[in-house]
């Protein structure tokens, strides 16, 4: 399962699922929750992650901060205790407590949702914590089991069962003690983009300065146009909608030939001596839905020279520590540009970014100043096929040969009119 959703861009891209047990007495358990989002350019966006699992015998949530059960279930075995449990589900769905909880609810990094951002774009949120109090099954009252098969709930993502590790250590006293879990386990989750979508949800588009034709995304990128869309001139259907906050939306794309939600244009725009230009802009096709901290992944052998990046954040991204470094990672700045809007006049966003020339290998030849990869939100982007690139045209070609020739007349020239000034 980990092999299916392996990245070689984001080799050891993952969310951990770790349970801490911090108490344990006959019947009851108190544990800590972490989701942690070990990704670089993947996120969790809303409505966020939804936790599950199957407890092993017939356990019960007593109590619950920094997140919820979606149901309580039946309780009704309960019914002569002066509380009833918070869930009595023998598979519960957690779900993140919203921002502006009640105080009293509230643990450290709880109460976002269950948005998770990626670890390059916001290294402080991309943790969720909850604790609960756990009673035990009366066929076993004493020990703690830790429950199986885990489901995060985001499309595309597929977690193992925990295995136990190294307990959890905890500082306290501003750094002075530490304390220790009684015991920790571990569930991993990886993605896999076949597993969230049977069909893309971008593509990409190509143009230069020295092309007069746009190369456009592959016809049937995301899909046919067989498939429901909102033609231009149209109101899209927003009212026909699903407005459940809980739920993702399906996309309602703008009519076109590839029918995708996101389309990425790389535009070659300007060539100087020692540098050259080029512009990024994304543009969201999708009628329903917005964008928050959306991010592009950019493979390119010139990204390693990257020497300036206009309106966008970017990182490097270099997975195996080592002397390759043609990858990178664009994302917008926030309260500027870190939303993409729904589809409309502005419901795009652009940079342009100026790169110095690697003599030993630029050139406009062949494709090669366009990119190898583009991912969109870590979702791979359909390209064109390479045989439809812009080219140079033979004219330019032709000039500098023609400029070649032209030198070496002149100086051929100089050559014998010096000598026959010597012979005179």
């Amino acid at each position: 399962m980990v092999a299916d959703g392996y990245d070689p861009l984001d080799p050891f891209g993952k969310i951990i699922i770790k349970w801490d047990l911090l108490l344990s007495s006959p019947g009851r358990h108190s544990v800590q929750v972490t989701v942690e989002n070990m990704q670089e350019y993947r996120h969790v966006e809303k409505p966020g992650w939804k936790l599950s699992w199957h407890w092993l015998n017939k356990e019960v949530i007593w109590d619950m901060r920094g997140a919820e059960t979606t149901e309580q279930g039946n309780c009704s075995a309960f019914a002569s205790s002066n509380n009833l449990p918070h869930c009595c589900l023998r598979r519960p769905t957690i779900v993140d407590l919203l921002p502006g909880a009640s105080y009293n609810l509230q643990v450290s990094n709880c109460c976002r949702g269950g948005v998770l951002t990626s670890m390059s774009q916001d290294h402080a949120n991309h943790v969720s914590t909850f604790t609960m109090d756990i009673g035990s099954s009366p066929d076993d009252p004493e020990k703690f089991n830790i429950p199986y098969n885990f489901d995060i709930g985001v499309p595309g993502y597929s977690c193992d069962n925990a295995t136990s590790v190294a307990p959890t250590k905890f500082s306290t006293d501003k750094g002075r003690r530490k304390m220790q879990a009684l015991a920790t386990w571990e569930a991993v989750c990886v993605y896999s983009q076949f597993r969230s979508s049977q069909s893309p949800k971008c593509c990409v588009s190509l143009s230069a300065f020295y092309y007069q034709n746009i190369v456009p995304c592959p016809t049937c990128s995301c899909g046919c146009s067989s498939s429901p869309c909102v033609k231009k001139g149209e109101m899209p259907p927003y009212l026909e909608q699903k407005h459940d906050p809980y739920e993702e939306v399906s996309p309602v794309v703008t009519c076109s030939d590839h029918m995708c939600p996101i389309r990425i244009h790389w535009h070659v725009k300007v060539n100087y001596r020692e540098y050259w230009r080029v512009k990024i802009t994304a543009t969201n096709l999708n009628t329903v839905k917005n964008y928050t901290n959306w991010n592009l992944v950019v493979l390119h052998p010139n990204l390693k020279s990257v020497q300036q990046v206009f309106s966008f954040n970017y990182k490097s991204l270099t997975p195996y520590q080592n002397s390759i470094n043609d990858t990178g990672m664009f994302w917008g700045v926030q309260f500027y540009n870190d939303v993409l809007l729904q589809a409309g006049k502005i419901g795009n966003v652009q940079t342009e970014l100026l790169l110095k020339k690697d003599m030993g290998n630029f050139t406009f030849k062949e494709g090669w100043a366009f990119p190898r990869r583009i991912l969109f939100n870590g979702d791979e982007c359909v390209m064109p096929s390479p045989d439809d690139y812009p080219r140079l045209p033979k004219s330019a070609s032709l000039s500098s040969s023609s400029s070649s020739s032209t030198i070496i007349s002149f100086v051929t020239v100089v050559f014998c009119f010096l000598l026959h000034l010597l012979l005179v």
